[in-house]
C-alpha cells in the first residue's frame, strides 16, 4: 500500500521531516539521484516559506498519477503540496520571480520551486491563505501529445497523521475515454487503505468499461476487504460526454455554468453490499465544466467557493484549496480526506 506523508509544519524542526518525506517518496517513484535532490529542495523551500509567511501550515508528500494519464499504467510522480491559512500573497506573479521577498530574505523560494518542478501551481487569496503544488517525475509530461482534452489531480490527507490513508484516487486513460475514481475504504488506517488500494489496482484493469460495469468488477475484487465507498467518472473526450456512477458516500459536484450540480451515488459498500442496480448519470462536458469528487473527510455541506477552479487552474491545486478551506490546524478534519478533480485541459498557448 502506498504511503501518504503528511507533515504539519509548526516550527523549524519539521522542515527536516518534510525533506526526508520527499526523499522517501522520490525513492518510491524511482527518481534518480539528481531529481531526488530536486524534490528534497522543493519540499524544503515550500516548508520554509510556510514558516516565513504564515507561521505554520501543512505539507503533503505523495506519489500520484500524472495530470495526463498514460494508457492504464500507474504514474510515478512525486507530488509535494503546501497549504496554509496565512495572510495570502498580494502579488502572486511577483512572488514567483526570483529575488522577490517581503521578509528581507533572498526571495528565491517559489521561483526555485517552479524552475525545478516539472509542474508547479500556486493559488493564494488574501485572508484565506496559500496553496502550492509541485510535481516531479518523468511521467508528468508524458502523453500530452495526444491532446487529452482534460486533466485530473488530487490531494489525500491521512487522518491524524497516519502513515496510510484509507482514501485513494486514480486516473486512467484508454483511447478517447478518461476515467477518474475516488475510493474511501471503510474506517481509516491500514485495513481501510488495503480496500482502497485494491480498488485502484482493479480500476487499472477495467477502466475502459462504463462506470456502472466498472463498479461491478470492483465489488468482486474488494470482497474480503472492509469494502469502500467508490465513485467513478468517465469522460468521452470525442463525444464531450461525462458518465458517472457511485456507491456509498463519496460526493460528486459538477459545475455547469454558474451553478453546481450534485451527481448522486447509490447507498451501499463496494465489496460488501452492492445495490441490484447502479444508476449512471450522463451529462455534457464543456470547456467550462469542472468535476470535484470528495470523501467524507470534508463536511457534507461543503460547497465550492466562487473562485474554485478557473479554466487555467491545476486540478491538484483546486483539490488542495478545497482541503485548505474545509479545515485548519486548529480545526482538523475528522477522517481521511481526499479530493479528486477533473478539469478541462487549458487552451494551448499560441
Amino acid at each position: 500500500m502506498p504511503r501518504v506523508r503528511y507533515v504539519p509544519v509548526q516550527d523549524p524542526t519539521r522542515v527536516r521531516d518534510v525533506r526526508v518525506a520527499a526523499e522517501e517518496a522520490a525513492a518510491e517513484a524511482g527518481l534518480d539521484e539528481r531529481r531526488t535532490a530536486d524534490a528534497a529542495l522543493v519540499a524544503t523551500e515550500l516548508a520554509t516559506n510556510l514558516l516565513k509567511h504564515a507561521q505554520a501550515g501543512e505539507m503533503i508528500v505523495d506519489v500520484v498519477d500524472p495530470p495526463v494519464p498514460d494508457e492504464g499504467r500507474p504514474g510515478r510522480v512525486v507530488q509535494i503540496t503546501a497549504l496554509d491559512h496565512g495572510p495570502g500573497i498580494a502579488d502572486v506573479d511577483g512572488a514567483l520571480r526570483d529575488g522577490f521577498s517581503t521578509t528581507r530574505s533572498l526571495g528565491a523560494g517559489l521561483g526555485t520551486c517552479r524552475r525545478l518542478a516539472d509542474d508547479f501551481g500556486l493559488h493564494s487569496a488574501l485572508g484565506r491563505g496559500t496553496v502550492a503544488v509541485a510535481r516531479l517525475g518523468s511521467a508528468v509530461g508524458e502523453g500530452s501529445a495526444g491532446a487529452p482534452g482534460a486533466r485530473a489531480g488530487g490531494v489525500n490527507v491521512p487522518f491524524a497523521g497516519a502513515d496510510f490513508s484509507g482514501d485513494a484516487w486514480a486516473w486512467v486513460g484508454s483511447g478517447d475515454r478518461l476515467t477518474l475514481m475516488l475510493a474511501d475504504g471503510l474506517g481509516h488506517g491500514s485495513e481501510a487503505a488495503r480496500a482502497s488500494t485494491a480498488a485502484v489496482e482493479e480500476l487499472r484493469r477495467w477502466a475502459p468499461l462504463p462506470p456502472a460495469e466498472c463498479l461491478s468488477k470492483l465489488h468482486t475484487a474488494l470482497a474480503g476487504t472492509r469494502g469502500a465507498a467508490v465513485a467513478v467518472a468517465q469522460l468521452d473526450t470525442w463525444a464531450g460526454r461525462l458518465r458517472f456512477a457511485g456507491i456509498g458516500n463519496v460526493t460528486a459536484r459538477l459545475r455547469e455554468g454558474d451553478r453546481w450540480r450534485s451527481l448522486l451515488s447509490r447507498p451501499g459498500i463496494v465489496g460488501v453490499h452492492r445495490p441490484l442496480t447502479v444508476r449512471e448519470d450522463e451529462v455534457d462536458w464543456t470547456p467550462e465544466s469542472l468535476l470535484i469528487l470528495h470523501t467524507d473527510g470534508l463536511p457534507s455541506r461543503w460547497t465550492p467557493a466562487p473562485d474554485t477552479g478557473p479554466p487555467t487552474a491545476d486540478p491538484a491545486v483546486t483539490a488542495a484549496v478545497a482541503v485548505r478551506d474545509a479545515g485548519s490546524l486548529a480545526r482538523p478534519v475528522r477522517d481521511d480526506t481526499a479530493v479528486a478533480v477533473l478539469a478541462p485541459a487549458p487552451p494551448e498557448r499560441p
